[in-house]
């Protein structure tokens, strides 16, 4: 595996901690059809939440929330709906963003911004 996908798999595991001490309840990652693959799928209340997460070592190619553009927040929706249908689930859902900044070294760092669409 190259380190990129482990830097990827290690954040999605931080960000599944961090929606997790946040209350809320994992239902399903890295779920995958032929349109793209949801990060994570959390409940918070009544309320499914999918979730993207950008993991990076640092900073020097911008904060991992620039990587979320409006075409990813388009496709994330778009997913969401194919998530729900392929599931059968029904309810209120949310799209959220995950940013984490994972330096070889050190303790990493972990912002959530709710409602990114």
């Amino acid at each position: 595996m190259r380190a990129k996908d482990q830097l990827g798999l290690d954040g999605e595991a931080a960000a599944t901690v961090h929606l997790e001490r946040a209350g809320m309840r994992i239902v399903d990652r890295r779920w995958r059809c032929a349109h793209g693959e949801l990060d994570i799928v959390a409940v918070d209340g009544q309320t499914f939440v999918f979730v993207e997460v950008k993991t990076r070592r640092g900073l020097a190619y911008g904060h991992p929330f620039e990587a979320i553009t409006p075409t990813k927040v388009r496709r994330l929706r778009m997913l969401a709906w194919l998530w729900l249908e392929a599931t059968g689930q029904r309810g209120p859902v949310r799209m959220d963003a995950v940013g984490i900044i994972a330096p070889r070294e050190g303790t990493w760092r972990v912002e959530h911004l709710r409602g990114i669409s």
